[in-house]
């Protein structure tokens, strides 16, 4: 299945894609959460939607398209997981996952703009596979790490790179920043993907081509992720992982590029749809 959210901010309702359109299968189950993970909702949606394709009530064109999941208890992202955009931002190749964690309230829709926050003159992208979590897990063997995946979206790991590198502490301030976490169009359940570890991912900025990169990269992968970070903290249904962007980010390029106000980005990864974003002016909200 592909699950949607659609409707006004903080006021989304759940839908499923079907062929090349959307349906509000609102009457059928609660919001895309943790309990609706926790307990059973996909395999449960998944017969009801079977039963009831026929009643479904279609998605008007021109939507508003939310996050695929609501806001979780926490964005957990991977740092330097790719080893060319290990290189190209001058950072030693981690001999374990660099784990940080963006704030939930930085989550929003896949064609939602990117506020600039006030005073950034270093707004960076970063397009990135992410993983929702199905059940609770803590201390998840690689080998049992993928039966804790509820599916897989497009996430762009916007980053403000003064805030996160230059004014001490950890990244997080320059990660969690409003609108710092597009996610979606659509949340593929794991049976979608047959092959997570060769996924073409890609990012383009007012059309040029930015980021082209693919999770056969990945330093450390998916299983790995699970269960490595599964014993630092708690993941509960409906988190979600980042797992790291590939080379082309604006901080790596000479000189380095960054965001400004007008600016359009666009990215994409196999089998998990397209998302674009307006970068816009801060204003207070």
């Amino acid at each position: 299945m592909k699950l949607v959210r659609f409707g006004e901010l903080n006021r989304e309702k759940p839908g499923i894609m079907i062929g090349d359109d959307y349906y509000d299968v609102s009457g059928l189950c609660e919001d895309y959460n943790e309990s609706f993970f926790e307990g059973g909702g996909l395999e449960k949606l998944a017969k009801d939607v079977e039963s009831n394709k026929d009643k479904l009530k279609k998605i008007p064109a021109g939507t508003r398209m939310g996050s695929p999941v609501a806001r979780p208890s926490k964005i957990v992202c991977i740092g330097l997981n790719y080893i060319d955009h290990a290189k190209e931002t001058n950072l030693a190749i981690p001999a374990e996952p660099v784990i940080f964690l963006k704030a939930s309230t930085s989550l929003c829709g896949p064609f939602d703009d990117i506020m600039i926050p006030k005073d950034s003159v270093k707004t960076d992208w970063e397009v990135e596979l992410a993983l929702v979590i199905g059940k609770k897990a803590q201390h998840v063997s690689e080998a049992d790490a993928m039966n804790y995946i509820a599916g897989y979206c497009v996430h762009n790991d916007v980053s403000e790179r003064e805030f996160q590198l230059e004014r001490s502490g950890t990244w997080d301030k320059g990660k969690g920043c409003d609108t710092f976490a597009p996610l979606g169009p659509w949340l593929a359940t794991t049976d979608e993907v047959k092959n997570t570890n060769d996924l073409r991912l890609w990012l383009t900025v007012n059309g040029k081509t930015m980021q082209n990169g693919t999770t056969a990269n990945l330093i450390f992968n998916i299983p790995l992720l699970v269960s490595y970070t599964s014993r630092f903290m708690t993941l509960l249904p409906g988190d979600v992982i980042s797992t790291g962007t590939p080379a082309g980010v604006g901080m790596g390029m000479k000189p380095a590029v960054y965001l400004k106000p007008g600016d359009i980005v666009e990215l994409g990864i196999d089998g998990l749809g397209t998302s674009k974003q307006k970068a816009i002016a801060y204003a207070a909200h």
